[in-house]
């Protein structure tokens, strides 16, 4: 099968580099003309009229990236254990909780297996969590519409954005897993996803977080508006540690 989100992956390219010009021409800050459609891995409308930029990693926060626990071989940090103003204690959006990983050559975490999934389970039941961000994502802004492989888009739409790799279909467990993550529970009493939010505000439920037993229904998947702040876990990013290893021939990350 053909890979699902190649145009994504280039875009992290672009984005980048978007970034890196952006930095050379702050006295212009014409951020709100920037196409997020094309340049960002899955912006909703806000942060598009926003011009919200997915961040550029940093060489010196990549090195230095908290390494909280190791799962494979992936590290990852907790957002609230760590001492910085913007996450100590703080919740963020969606973007805002992929950035502050990016970086750190990170990104929100992504539970591609059922083994990464339990461990993220566990940690959220061990704190006592409700709830945290993921790298999760609804491919509902430019050119997927066109996408015939993706509809209907709540069962065939979503990708975790941190790999640009496709979700299994989120009407019945992924393969092999022997358990549903998403909730059979939310605000409108059926399963997830459902986009509850936007019957009501007319804003789209693009987003993925894990909550806990916020509708009785213990640790799942549930699709959430990506305005919305929460604490978040960072995961390690191959994309991103390599192109900082390929820019600063040395580095130790």
């Amino acid at each position: 099968m053909r890979t699902l989100f190649l145009i994504l992956a280039v875009c992290v390219v672009f984005a980048t580099a978007q970034r890196r010009n952006n930095n050379n021409n702050r006295g212009n800050n014409n951020h709100g003309n920037n196409n997020q459609g094309n340049n960002n891995q899955g912006n909703n409308d806000d942060e598009q009229k926003g011009g919200r930029l997915l961040a550029f990693p940093e060489p010196e926060l990549c090195a230095s990236r908290p390494k909280q626990w190791q799962f494979g071989n992936h590290w990852y940090f907790f957002s609230w254990d760590q001492d910085h103003p913007k996450m100590k204690g703080q919740k963020v959006d969606w973007l805002e909780a992929r950035n502050l990983c990016r970086e750190r050559c990170m990104d929100a975490v992504g539970m591609e297996t059922r083994q990464e999934n339990d461990m993220i389970f566990e940690f959220i039941r061990s704190r006592n969590l409700s709830y945290i961000w993921t790298s999760g994502r609804l491919c509902d802004f430019k050119g997927c519409d066109e996408r015939e492989d993706l509809k209907p888009l709540n069962v065939l739409g979503w990708f975790w954005s941190n790999t640009n790799t496709k979700m299994a279909p989120t009407n019945k467990p992924p393969p092999n897993w022997g358990y549903q993550p998403w909730s059979d529970k939310g605000h409108t009493g059926g399963p997830q996803p459902d986009n509850a939010e936007f019957d009501i505000n007319m804003t789209s439920e693009s987003c993925m977080g894990v909550l806990n037993n916020i509708y009785k229904d213990g640790v799942k998947w549930h699709d959430i508006a990506c305005y919305h702040k929460k604490p978040f876990v960072c995961e390690d990013s191959e994309l991103l540690l390599n192109y900082i290893r390929s820019k600063n021939p040395g580095i130790v990350l």
